[in-house]
């Protein structure tokens, strides 16, 4: 347990997982993330350097956060990651480090994971089909992102495999991806598309939902269990019947979690979440740039939680100009 207690938001909730993302660039172009031809990156100033991100991970985890996950962008396009990293391991109360990768770059680092401490990596991986692979992301590193697969398995990292489930895209793809758990350790979790791509909804509804998804794989593996879900989890857990892993279902799209929710994200330029669906709440950036002391960041972070939206449709509404349709690599995954 971290040794200091959670600041609750305006709703009770902790508020003890952050999703820090340490760039907007990515080496992919996947269909659900961003427009073919990939967004406007910010140029370096714009972004928050290192030392600001570990100053404000340092005032988090003194106000109770105690588990982080890397996101980006793709966050091993940033030089000098796995530095940051075991300096981020070292700051008093943070106890979890994870991160989110695409694998194109991953597996020259897989053997300083445990090392830096990372302890678990969540791999985007919509897909086992090369040509599918292609099409979803817009680049030909299908072998490398199974490259670290493979690797990550041999040096047992905790892995679990995010896929986006799209119409017409990799609907074939779910069962052999539920398969993947007979021998192998991993979560596999099944994530609803969300309209954060740089263009906004690709349907008029969302036809794979949640429910959707389950009742598909259901049709294959009957014998599916419906497993007890943690405390402050996203995703909603099965297992079938002697298979070494599990799978897991998020509603991103339909938003049934946000009741325990106990994220926050931090994005790459600045700008504090305090919920996936808003448009950013506060600029950290500039705010510690004009050269206010910790505890002035601190009383600006319980400022935000305590005005926090109940849940993602609130966030929604509460936007100040467009329905969202942001780049998720603008926004820390």
């Amino acid at each position: 347990m971290s040794k200091h207690s959670p600041v609750l938001d305006n709703h009770g909730r902790p508020m003890n997982y952050l999703r820090l993302a340490v760039t907007d660039r990515c080496n992919l172009r996947c269909f659900y993330c961003m427009p073919e031809e990939g967004i406007k990156y910010l140029p370096r100033k714009e972004l928050l350097t290192y030392e600001e991100m570990l100053r404000l991970c340092s005032v988090l985890a003194s106000m109770g956060v105690s588990k982080v996950r890397i996101t980006g962008g793709e966050p091993f396009v940033r030089s000098e990651l796995m530095s940051f990293i075991e300096q981020l391991n070292q700051i008093d109360g943070i106890e979890k480090i994870h991160i989110t990768t695409n694998g194109v770059l991953t597996h020259q680092y897989i053997p300083d994971f445990q090392k830096v401490g990372i302890k678990s990596v969540n791999l985007s991986l919509d897909t086992f089909d090369k040509d599918r692979f292609y099409k979803i992301t817009r680049r030909n590193e299908f072998d490398k992102v199974m490259e670290t697969f493979r690797m990550l398995m041999d040096y047992k990292i905790t892995t679990k495999i995010n896929a986006v489930v799209m119409v017409g895209q990799n609907i074939e793809d779910i069962n052999s991806l539920v398969e993947l758990t007979k021998n192998h350790p991993v979560d596999v979790r099944f994530i609803e598309e969300m309209p954060f791509n740089g263009e906004g909804m690709h349907y008029d509804k969302l036809i794979w939902n949640h429910n959707e998804i389950i009742d598909h794989i259901r049709t294959e593996f009957p014998s599916i269990e419906r497993l007890k879900d943690p405390e402050n989890s996203t995703s909603y857990g099965y297992k079938v019947p002697g298979y070494q892993g599990q799978i897991g279902i998020i509603a991103a799209f339909s938003r049934t979690f946000c009741s325990s929710c106990n994220r926050i994200r931090l994005t790459a330029q600045g700008q504090l979440k305090t919920c996936l669906y808003d448009d950013g709440v506060f600029d950290l950036k500039n705010f510690i740039r004009n050269g206010v002391s910790d505890d002035e960041i601190r009383e600006a972070f319980k400022r935000a939680f305590n005005s926090r939206a109940n849940d993602g449709f609130e966030a929604e509404k509460r936007r100040k100009l467009t329905a969202p349709s942001e780049s998720m690599s603008t926004i820390g995954g």
